[in-house]
C-alpha cells in the first residue's frame, strides 16, 4: 500500500500537544503502530491513506492540514470563542473540542445559506437591557422578551430563541459526531458570536434539565456577554458568574408568582423523601425539575439550606432514568432534533431555490441519506 511521505511532523506534534496526548497514546487509540506514529513525528516516515484518514478524523482536520508546510497559526485556526472555552476547561476531551469546531462550522453554513437566499443577516442580537446586579428584574425582562406569561418548555424556548437570532443545538442520544458521551461532565456551552450566538445543550433524560441548561447558557450570553462551557457541577455552582447564571435561569423558569402557588404551610420540611411527590404538580405543569423549584424556594427564603442539600443527597441514590436514544428507524428526524426547525428549514429553502444541490443538503443535514432526506421533507411540510 502506498505510503504518504510528505507529512509535516510539526503539525502532527502540534495536534498531539493540543489534545494532551503523546504519539504512543495516539497510536493505541487509532490502532496504528506507535512506532509508525513516532517515525512521522521524527520526520522519518509516513502513513497510508487510511491511517492518515484516521489521524485527520481524530483531530477533526482535513488531510491536507498535515501536508501543509509551516507551523500552525492558532489565530487563524481557532476562533476567539473556541479559545475562551478551552482556556476555561483545559482538559476538554478531543470529542468536545471537535464538537465545538463543528458547531462553529454549522453557524457559518447557516449564515452562508441566508446570504445565498438574499435574506438579511442581523448585525447583532436584539435583546432587552439586562442588569447583572438585578437578576430578578433581568429575568422578568427576558420573560417579556419571550412573550411568556405562563410556563415554557425546552422546545418553546428553543423556537423563540431561534426566531430572535440565537442558534440552539441539542446533542443526539446515540454515538456519532453530535453526541456528548454520557460520562463526559460537559452539560452545555455557549458561543458569544455576533450575529447568531450559539447555545449547545447536552441531551438529558428529561426536558426539564435541558431547559435549565439552556437558560443557564442564555444567562451567560445575555448577562456576561461571554462564551462559556459548563460541566454538570457548574449548574449548581456558587462562583460569581455561575451563581448569576443559575439565579437567572431559575427566575426565568420559575418566577416569584409561581412560588405563591405552593402551599408552604403543609410542606414536609423534615421529610426530604416526600418533596418530589409534594411538588409533582408544579414539576409537571412548569416543566422544571423538583430541584430547580427547591432552589428557588431556598433563594426566596421559603426553605433552609439543609432542606435543599438534604434533598440533593437523597436523590443521588435514586436510579437514574435512561436517556431516550435515537434509532435507525427515525434517523430522518434527527437533524431537526439536533439543529432545530429554523436551520433545517433554511437548508430546504436553499435546496428548493437551487442554491445548493441535493448532495450538499444531505451534507448540511448531518450526512442524512437521500431517502431519509425525502422523509424529513414530508415531515416539515
Amino acid at each position: 500500500m502506498e505510503i504518504i511521505q510528505n507529512l509535516n511532523p510539526a503539525r502532527l506534534a502540534w495536534c498531539c500537544q493540543e489534545y494532551r496526548i503523546n504519539g504512543d497514546t495516539l497510536g493505541h487509540i487509532l490502532k496504528i503502530s506507535p512506532g509508525t506514529i513516532q517515525k512521522v513525528l521524527n520526520g522519518e516516515g509516513g502513513l497510508t491513506l487510511n491511517q492518515l484518514k484516521k489521524v485527520a478524523g481524530f483531530f477533526n482536520r482535513g488531510l491536507l492540514f498535515f501536508m501543509e508546510s509551516g507551523n500552525v497559526d492558532e489565530r487563524l485556526l481557532y476562533s476567539p470563542q473556541f479559545r475562551t472555552l478551552t482556556n476555561q476547561k483545559i482538559a476538554l476531551s478531543p470529542k468536545i473540542r471537535a464538537l465545538i469546531e463543528r458547531v462553529e462550522e454549522k453557524r457559518k453554513t447557516y449564515i452562508g445559506l441566508l446570504e445565498d437566499l438574499g435574506e438579511d443577516v442581523p448585525i447583532q442580537l436584539d435583546t432587552p437591557i439586562l442588569f447583572l446586579d438585578e437578576i430578578k428584574r433581568s429575568a422578568n425582562r427576558v420573560r417579556s422578551w419571550f412573550n411568556l406569561t405562563d410556563c415554557g418548555s425546552f422546545d418553546f424556548f428553543r423556537e423563540r430563541l431561534g426566531e430572535k437570532g440565537v442558534m440552539v443545538f441539542l446533542t443526539n442520544g446515540y454515538k456519532g459526531d453530535w453526541q456528548i458521551d454520557s460520562n463526559d461532565p460537559v452539560a452545555g456551552f455557549s458561543l458569544d458570536f455576533t450575529p447568531f450566538p450559539v447555545i449547545v445543550v447536552k441531551k438529558q433524560a428529561s426536558e426539564s434539565r435541558q431547559a435549565f441548561t439552556l437558560m443557564h447558557e442564555l444567562g451567560h450570553l445575555l448577562l456576561h456577554r461571554e462564551s462559556f462551557i459548563d460541566n454538570e457541577d457548574d449548574l449548581y455552582g456558587h462562583q460569581q458568574k455561575e451563581k448569576a447564571a443559575n439565579e437567572f435561569a431559575g427566575n426565568v423558569l420559575v418566577p416569584d408568582k409561581f412560588l405563591t402557588q405552593i402551599d408552604m404551610q403543609r410542606f414536609p420540611y423534615e421529610k426530604v423523601d416526600l418533596y418530589r411527590g409534594y411538588l409533582e404538580d408544579q414539576h409537571r405543569h412548569w416543566g422544571v425539575s423538583v430541584e430547580v423549584i427547591l432552589r428557588r424556594l431556598l433563594d426566596e427564603g421559603y426553605i433552609k439550606i439543609q432542606h435543599y442539600q438534604g434533598y440533593r443527597e437523597w436523590q443521588k441514590d435514586l436510579p437514574k432514568k435512561p436517556e431516550q436514544k435515537g434509532g435507525i428507524r427515525y434517523r430522518y428526524k434527527e437533524p431537526v432534533k439536533i439543529f432545530g426547525k429554523i436551520y433545517v428549514g433554511t437548508v430546504f429553502n436553499a435546496l428548493y431555490s437551487q442554491k445548493i444541490s441535493l448532495a450538499k443538503a444531505s451534507t448540511y443535514l448531518d450526512g442524512l441519506k437521500i431517502s431519509d432526506l425525502h422523509k424529513l421533507e414530508h415531515v416539515l411540510v
